[in-house]
Formats: structure tokens, sequence, C-alpha cells
């Protein structure tokens, strides 16, 4: 594995960004957030990348912030310390949340803190048996940050929302997925096969078509019913007049599975 705190893994149209550093349970420094958001960026706007899995190496996916620096931070009374959360958090869950195609959280390990929370952004978490999630934030004593507040009442509800980030604990994967954090969970044997099938198989589909449903979803969790439906006109517009569109069509007509391109 390449000694860089982020790396990039292609292979055909799923990118796999991977944050590296084992040792330090894939906490974040700023060199780690600022390799992060560069990796996302470009693999967000390659037209060739049909879908995004995150992931992390070793035992966790990501602890959140890397409490070390942090420390050295605060003793300093460094600006990071008062930046960070809008130059590197924010813009990361943003670019998660929205971008023009799927992403799926593949969840080796645990996910603490601001590493929760990029979980949460995906659209799919699929969870190892020994990994769990932990809203570590109140534990030391800060606010919720990088879309907690926004991604998990909408996963788990308000209250549950609430009592999470209020009495932080590790929720492990039988209880992730019965709360609905979890998509999948998957023996530690089958982890990795099992999110390659996924991802093999959104790159596979009309990428376009879930670029735009996960827009659509985003954009009515936010907006009244009338706003909701002129938006998804917008985007029905847009995938009717898609090449993917008339191959799905073409493909049901002559009974023969459809090949997509993702435009």
């Amino acid at each position: 594995m390449s000694e860089k705190t982020v790396v990039v893994e292609r292979d055909g149209g799923v990118a796999t960004v991977r944050i590296n550093r084992p040792d330090e349970m894939c906490a974040l420094d700023i060199p780690t957030k600022e390799a992060l958001l560069a990796a996302l960026r470009d693999v967000a706007d390659d037209a060739d990348v049909r879908v995004v899995v995150l992931t992390g190496t070793g035992r966790a996916f990501c602890v959140g912030q890397d409490l070390k620096e942090h420390l050295g931070l605060l003793e300093s009374g460094a600006d990071a310390l008062t930046t960070t959360v809008s130059e590197h958090y924010n813009p990361i869950v943003e670019l998660i949340s929205t971008m023009n195609k799927p992403v799926i959280a593949a969840v080796n390990g645990v996910a603490a803190g601001a590493g929760a929370s990029f979980a949460f952004a995906a659209d799919l978490r699929i969870v190892h048996a020994n990994a769990g999630f932990n809203l570590a934030f109140t534990g030391i004593a800060l606010s919720c940050d990088s879309g907690a507040s926004w991604t998990l009442q909408r996963l788990v509800g308000t209250a549950k929302a609430k009592e999470l980030l209020y009495f932080p604990r590790t929720v492990k994967a039988d209880e992730a997925l019965a709360l609905g954090l979890a998509t999948q969970v998957v023996p530690a044997a089958e982890f990795d096969s099992a999110v390659a099938e996924l991802a093999q198989r959104l790159a596979n589909g009309p990428t376009l078509a879930y670029g735009s449903v996960r827009r659509a979803v985003a954009y009515s969790a936010t907006h009244d019913l009338a706003e909701s439906l002129a938006h998804e006109g917008e985007l029905m517009t847009l995938t009717g007049f898609s090449a993917d569109h008339r191959a799905a069509v073409d493909a049901f007509v002559a009974k023969r599975p459809a090949v997509f391109e993702g435009r």
C-alpha cells in the first residue's frame, strides 16, 4: 500500500477512495483532509468513474479528527481550529452527498465522529460484521459536524439521533442494521467481495439516472411538494433524453439486457 494518506484505486468504472493511515485508525489530520478532498473532487469530475467507494485501511474506516494534531493546535492557538470545518469537513461531505454518481461507504472498521458522518452521507453503507459507529463528538465536549445533524436524524429519526449524539457509544454492526445506519452487514470473509459486487452492479447501471435520483432525494428533503415536483420534472427531462434511457427502451422492446454508458 502506498505511503500516501489517501489513495485512489480505479477498476473500470469503480473508483475506491481509501483513507490510508492504518497506524492512526485512519484519523484525519490536515494533510489527510486536504488529500481526501482533492481525491473526491477528482473522482467526482471524472466522467469515466461511474461509482465511488469510500473506505479505510486496516482496522478503522475513519475515527474522525486526529486528536494528537488537534491538541497541538489547541496549545498553539492555530487558526486551523476554526477553519477546518468550513475548509475541509463541509466540502468533503458535500462532495460525498451530491456528486452526480452513487457513493458507497465500505465500513471496514470503526467509524467515529466525522468518520461516521462521512459514512452517513453516502448512499449505501456496507458494514463489516466487526465494525461499528460512534458519534463521539460530545465525548470530547464538541458539537457535531460533517453533516451529522442533517443525515443522522434522517436515518434514525430525531429522538434517536439526539440520544446517539448526547450519549456516545459504539453502535455495533447488527444494531446499526436494525436502526437503518447500515444497508448491509457482511461477514469478514465476504466483505471485500460484497463491496466489489455492489460497486460493479452500480457501475454497470444507468449511473446518470442514479445521480439524478440522489439529487432529487436531497432536493426534496428541504423543499415543498410543488418545488420538488418541478425539480423532478427537470431531472426527468434530463434523463429522458439520455443515451441510457434510449438504450433501456430499445433493450426492453428487443427483450435483451440493456448496456448503459452513464450518459
